[in-house]
């Protein structure tokens, strides 16, 4: 009888330390995955689930600590050695050129794409690959990156990295890649993890979705301040119980408040969208959600309610609306300038005189903003890209909620940001709408948009229902998501 030999870890980090500065990002972690698992991995914004995932693909090189892969320690582990070895990235931060095509990006990713006929080859693998997670996407891989929707860039950079070229794709890491997806792309993405897993690959999936993480994963892993603080399987897990281990105060659903938003006149109002649908309206201290499969039309109606509303070169003291980036990388972050201006921009009128800023007023504004959503670091002087995804996105909701203006505009605001924090951010839309403030709110997730006084659902580029009080359910949004455009 043939005994099959001891079955070794894709890749094994044992005891990691790292540290930048005074900030210990990694504190004695040791971190396995085999073939043919699923592993999750959670915490908080700057629990360091980033630091860790660059260690496994080569991009971080280890202060102290050893790396073993199939069993066999790694002396200089780096990008190319992770590659050669099958491993695979998606961060939540896109990395693709949007000066090329989705083709090409496909070559720059997969080098051994090479020779005569090499984009015929590229365009046939990424084309497959998206037809087989993402059945029914529509992306023309001909198509310039920087034309395609922030879900569409997501799923392209999805089926790259599954893509196998030259080496098998051992192991992927998918740091929160349904942030950007609507449910039934997300459903797609992760019913393709679960089949992936069972030809023997392995998955690190990042995630703040909880129920993704406990109906995906077979071992999940809590991160906390840098150390592991917590590691058992999925099925030993509650949502509450995977709450308190990382350290969270665990808040009962709570139902939505009742509210009589007065019929007066609207604060913003838009006519039907392509001449089709309904019109747009939105009242003072509304909370207003867009809903809808992803890329119908959510995106571009908030755009020009800001456009139209902020168009003069010389901003307000007192604007109208303020606007929070979904895309924080393309439009919302100033990624060479430090916390402090990133978070202060949009307070200058208030922060200076006769052209001069007040040093110790902006400082009190950022200090103050900083306490209150919780962006986790020591020196505001430090540059935003020294902050985890979750907490740059802190950044960006600060510097739009401590503006004076009447109406906030949120692009998916809480993408990548952890769950203690979306309680607390929930708790300030709550409290500024009942004193008047008017939030416009497109949200990927189910959950958020069901916190909404009233609901518009889109299909098609047009506004197709409206929801308002016990209709705002997941069951009606669904139904009103595959409508037809009303005429």
């Amino acid at each position: 009888m043939t005994m099959a030999g001891p079955q070794h870890a894709v890749i094994e980090v044992t005891d990691a330390k790292m540290s930048f500065g005074a900030v210990k990002a990694l504190d004695g972690i040791t971190l396995a995955i085999q073939p043919g698992e699923c592993v999750g991995l959670v915490g908080h914004n700057g629990a360091g689930k980033s630091t860790i995932v660059n260690v496994v693909n080569g991009g971080l090189t280890l202060h102290e600590g050893r790396i073993a892969l199939g069993g066999q320690p790694v002396d200089k582990y780096n990008v190319k050695v992770a590659r050669d070895h099958g491993v695979r990235c998606v961060f939540q931060e896109l990395s693709l050129c949007p000066n090329l095509t989705v083709t090409e990006n496909t070559r720059i990713i997969h080098s051994s794409l090479s020779g005569w006929g090499w984009r015929k080859r590229a365009s046939s693998v990424v084309r497959a690959k998206l037809d087989e997670i993402f059945p029914g996407h529509h992306i023309q891989v001909g198509a310039l990156v920087g034309d395609l929707t922030i879900s569409e860039k997501q799923m392209v950079e999805i089926a790259t990295a599954f893509s196998e070229i030259a080496q098998k794709v051992r192991l992927v890491i998918l740091d929160e890649p349904t942030s950007s997806l609507d449910a039934s792309l997300a459903a797609q993405l992760l019913k393709y993890v679960r089949a992936f897993i069972k030809t023997g690959g392995s998955v690190i999936l990042i995630s703040h979705i909880l129920g993704e993480i406990l109906s995906t994963c077979d071992r999940i892993v809590v991160m906390k301040d840098g150390k592991v603080v917590a590691a058992r399987p999925s099925p030993e897990f509650t949502e509450h119980s995977l709450v308190e281990s990382m350290g969270s105060v665990v808040k009962g659903p709570s139902a939505r408040p009742v509210r009589d938003i007065s019929p007066g006149t609207p604060v913003l109002s838009a006519a039907r969208r392509r001449e089709q649908g309904l019109p747009f309206r939105a009242h003072k201290g509304e909370i207003i959600g867009l809903a809808g499969l992803g890329g119908h039309g959510q995106t571009e109606t908030l755009t020009d309610i800001y456009l139209r509303h902020s168009g003069n070169w010389l901003r307000e003291q007192t604007p109208k609306v303020a606007f929070v980036a979904g895309d924080r990388r393309l439009n919302g972050v100033f990624p060479l300038w430090s916390i402090i201006k990133n978070m202060s921009i949009s307070h200058l009128a208030d922060l200076s005189t006769k052209g001069l800023i007040h040093r110790q007023d902006e400082m009190k504004l950022v200090e103050t903003w900083k306490a209150k959503i919780e962006v986790r670091t020591k020196n505001v002087e430090n540059t935003i890209l020294s902050l985890s995804g979750g907490n740059q996105q802190k950044v960006l909701f600060a510097r739009a909620l401590a503006t004076r203006a009447d109406v906030v505009l949120m692009d998916d605001p809480t993408r990548g940001v952890d769950i203690g924090t979306k309680q607390e951010v929930y708790s300030i839309l709550r409290s500024e709408a009942d004193k008047g403030r008017t939030f416009i709110w497109y949200s990927t997730e189910m959950d958020e948009i069901c916190l909404c006084d009233r609901v518009y659902v889109f299909n098609n580029g047009a506004i197709v229902a409206e929801l308002k009080g016990d209709e705002v359910t997941e069951k009606n949004i669904l139904a009103a998501s595959f409508m037809g455009a009303a005429a």
